[in-house]
């Protein structure tokens, strides 16, 4: 079974450019490699920074960088990560999830945007593992994205490592802002019923999907992803493991945050 991870990878290129809001971030990002039952032959990454109609597969031989951020110091713009494509594996995840249903695309002139080579500058900075990158279908429906971890879970190599790649909280105003109490509390308690639903032993997998399927009607849960597209990556994850996870704690631009690892 592939091994599976979901990281929150923090503001833009901060964690690469020594931001000390990120500190923690980067060091438990890093320490997540040793944590892997063992290193992978290919690396897919499910990003919360590429949305498309229906679902899409990188198939490039040497994928690009999208440096999908902006404002920052000029050194962010020219970062490098040169890992090769997959295209022959991702032709064969294509095919193998289509035959299941799942209605995959190759897309041969994909980059890699910040969500994917961030997280894997600090994780695998040598760059030496194939990675490929899939998409999130712009519906942003949860019961589609948790469909789309089961079928991967069917076809991905026994030696890969999926990587989900978003954040526990991800509200760009709360960010820059000074945050009420109940604003904190809202965040606390969307965070501890993440917290149970990805991790308790007391939830079974089944209880699990149904409560993605409802997550948007807790108190807090908007004020904590206004848009679920750093969520969602999450949902797959879980999905795919179809087991409980190990949370690991942090704190990133001012706000609790979790990794987590099955």
């Amino acid at each position: 079974m592939s091994s599976v991870a979901f990281v929150s990878h923090g503001g833009g290129p901060m964690p690469i450019l020594g931001d000390p809001g990120h500190s923690e971030l980067v060091s438990t990002m890093k320490n997540l490699v040793d944590e892997l039952s063992k290193r992978p032959s290919v690396i897919v990454v499910v990003s919360a920074h590429w949305e498309s109609d229906g679902i899409e597969l990188t198939s490039a031989t040497a994928p690009q960088l999208i440096y999908d951020y902006y404002g920052f110091p000029e050194e962010s713009y020219q970062f490098k990560y040169p890992a090769p494509g997959a295209p022959e594996l991702a032709k064969t995840i294509a095919d193998q999830m289509n035959a299941l249903g799942a209605h995959v695309t190759l897309n041969a002139s994909r980059g890699f945007d910040h969500g994917v080579f961030i997280p894997l500058m600090l994780m695998y900075p040598d760059a030496n593992i194939p990675v490929l990158q899939l998409s999130l279908d712009r519906s942003l429906d949860t019961n589609q994205h948790w469909q789309l971890g089961e079928h991967l879970a069917k076809v991905l190599p026994d030696d890969a490592l999926l990587l989900g790649s978003g954040f526990t909280f991800h509200n760009m105003r709360a960010f820059f802002s000074p945050q009420s109490s109940a604003a904190n509390t809202s965040a606390h308690t969307f965070l501890q019923w993440l917290d149970e639903t990805v991790t308790s032993e007391k939830v079974t997998i089944g209880d699990a999907k149904q409560r993605w399927n409802t997550w948007d009607t807790l108190d807090g849960a908007r004020y904590c992803h206004p848009r679920e597209e750093h969520l969602i990556p999450l949902v797959v994850c879980h999905a795919a493991a179809q087991r409980q996870a190990r949370g690991i704690p942090f704190r990133a631009m001012n706000v609790e945050a979790r990794h987590y690892i099955w």
